[in-house]
């Protein structure tokens, strides 16, 4: 583990724990829609430190743990701080859009900021491939990233659980993003791949202005 991953995985566990420990501290931090139309704007961003239990924060600090070096490697240490922030923010206004007209909606974790460094690593290996649940078979990134964003969608649609779909697919919008623009030549070497990736969020924003999530 490089030095900026653990600066980030340990910035999460402190805040998390001071939450699990102090209420007042977790509401005054929370991602919260009432909050923010108030104009408390920090919590689009200290939302994305804070997790509902200890699960919650494993899950997403060994997802980063497993995909940040890549992107350091590959990018560099601002560069992986940008992508980070980028698709916290990216998530959390995507919620905020999907949520604006219910001011009770509250939400809180990394998991946009992390789906974003997790595309950002899929872009930048595009022969890198993953094993998920059951699956015998390496199966290529770049198509369990589309499976990942078309169940966001599913999620978004349905209200399926209470998980903050919206926010991971903003998250992934935000590290798809700025992957392409720190590393444009992605799009020369790989376009099938960066066009595969964009028809979910095609899709999902096409949804949208038809009203149907």
């Amino acid at each position: 583990m490089n030095l900026h991953t653990l600066i980030i995985i340990s910035s999460n566990v402190l805040v998390s724990m001071r939450g699990f420990k102090d209420a007042a501290f977790f509401e005054r931090f929370k991602f919260n829609i009432r909050a923010l139309i108030a104009g408390d704007y920090k919590r689009l961003v200290s939302s994305g430190f804070l997790h509902v239990d200890w699960q919650h924060l494993l899950f997403n600090m060994f997802t980063l743990y497993f995909f940040a070096n890549s992107v350091v490697f590959k990018l560099g240490v601002f560069n992986f701080y940008l992508i980070y922030l980028t698709s916290l923010l990216t998530g959390n206004l995507l919620s905020f859009y999907f949520h604006k007209n219910e001011p009770q909606y509250t939400a809180v974790g990394a998991s946009g900021a992390v789906t974003g460094i997790l595309y950002a690593a899929i872009l930048l290996n595009p022969g890198m491939k993953m094993f998920i649940y059951f699956i015998p078979v390496p199966i290529p990134s770049y198509i369990i990233g589309v499976g990942y964003l078309l169940f966001s969608i599913y999620g978004m649609k349905t209200k399926m659980g209470n998980i903050g779909h919206d926010a991971h697919f903003g998250g992934a919008v935000g590290g798809y993003v700025m992957t392409l623009i720190l590393a444009p030549k992605i799009l020369e070497y790989h376009l099938m791949m960066v066009l595969v990736l964009a028809a979910p969020i095609i899709l999902l924003f096409l949804l949208r202005w038809q009203k149907r999530i």
